[in-house]
C-alpha cells in the first residue's frame, strides 16, 4: 500500500550500544524536534534505548539515518528499526 510523500508515518527503533546517561536520550529529543517529528526516546532496562518518531516517512528515515551515523553522543553499535502505520497523533517528543 503506498502512501503520499508528506503522510504520517511511525518508525519504532531499538538502539543498542554505550547510549544510557550520556545525553543520547537529549540529542535524539533535539534532532526529531528539528525535522518536526514527534514520539519519545526512553532507556530500557536492558541498556538500550527505544525510539519512536511520527511523521512524514522522509523525515522519519533521517532521524534513523542520524540515529546510525556515529555522530550521537556515547556509542551506538546497533540501531533495529521497523515502520508502522502512524496511528494516533503523538504530542512533543518526550525523554522518559
Amino acid at each position: 500500500m503506498s502512501h503520499p510523500p508528506d503522510a504520517p508515518v511511525r518508525v519504532s527503533a531499538w538502539v543498542h550500544g554505550r547510549v544510557q546517561g550520556v545525553g543520547f536520550r537529549w540529542w535524539t529529543r533535539a534532532r526529531a524536534l528539528e525535522l518536526g517529528l514527534t514520539g519519545f526516546a526512553a532507556n530500557k532496562p536492558d541498556g538500550r534505548v527505544h525510539v519512536v518518531a511520527r511523521g512524514p516517512r522522509d523525515a522519519c528515515q533521517r532521524l534513523v539515518d542520524l540515529l546510525k551515523d556515529g555522530a550521537t553522543p556515547g556509542r551506538v553499535d546497533t540501531v533495529v528499526y521497523d515502520w508502522s502505520e502512524a496511528g494516533d497523533p503523538i504530542e512533543g517528543f518526550a525523554e522518559r
